[in-house]
């Protein structure tokens, strides 16, 4: 990932609070497009700019071939609110996060967790994370509900690991099972972006719990009830099982690994 700072000059007078909901409006549509990181941002006003830091899963994330249309329609907002284009100052790459996928993979997968800011699709020979303006849109001109998805699975991946109230059971019922509204969103999305872009693409069904290892390594995929989605050796060292039927992958309980 990398590090890169924006800064919007005034060309007239304006006001905070019009500077403020374009300048996050803008921040929001690319959000929502991939093509900047994380939920929130800080927006510092100093000498006569407004001064932000993002994080970008590539140095050309913001580069404009990769617009949505709401990110279009926001930067012309931008005038509106008496404030010039914004200028890229890039800062570096950011040695806390991962490197974004540049190879086409032979097959991908929805994987994320709470500790994760990088985009839910991923590289399934490498694991890295592959922007999401890379591919097409997912839904009404971008991927805002590939990143709701992502924020609703690691909110309830937070509860289950804190395992601090009874929350926790909801949270993980919905991380784990096939009929959770959690799993039927994200199903659905990998659906639509294996049509998008014609490769293979899984659902990451979170395991947790169970009798024991042998009783794990007897479970069936639990969409269409096959045992044979046991992997004689996992993939990237993390998912036991693979349904090619369902575009399901799953790990054996990591209470017995």
């Amino acid at each position: 990932m990398h590090v890169v700072e924006l800064r919007f000059e005034c060309f007239d007078n304006t006001t905070i609070s019009a500077a403020e909901k374009a300048i996050n409006g803008l921040l929001e549509a690319y959000r929502a497009n991939g093509q900047v990181l994380g939920r929130e941002f800080a927006v510092a006003f100093n000498e006569g700019e407004f001064r932000v830091r993002l994080l970008m899963p590539e140095k050309s994330s913001l580069s404009k071939r990769f617009n949505s249309p709401w990110v279009e329609t926001a930067l012309s907002e931008l005038t509106d609110a008496k404030l010039l284009a914004p200028r890229e100052k890039y800062i570096g790459q950011d040695i806390n996060s991962e490197v974004s996928s540049l190879d086409t993979p032979s097959w991908q997968l929805l994987y994320t967790s709470y500790v994760h800011m990088c985009s839910p699709l991923r590289n399934g020979d490498t694991l890295q994370p592959i922007p999401l303006y890379q591919i097409p849109a997912t839904a009404n001109g971008d991927h805002k509900r590939m990143i709701r998805w992502q924020t609703e699975w690691q909110a309830c991946d937070e509860l289950q690991m804190a395992a601090a109230t009874k929350a926790e059971f909801a949270a993980l019922e919905e991380l784990t099972s096939h009929q959770s509204d959690l799993f039927r969103r994200g199903w659905d999305l990998r659906g639509r972006v294996e049509y998008l872009t014609k490769i293979p693409t899984y659902y990451y069904l979170y395991r947790v719990g169970g009798e024991s290892l042998a009783v794990e390594k007897q479970r069936p995929c639990p969409k269409c009830g096959s045992k044979e989605w046991l992997l004689d050796e996992p993939l990237l060292d993390m998912f036991h099982f693979r349904c090619d039927t369902c575009r399901i992958v799953s790990n054996i309980s990591w209470d017995h690994l």
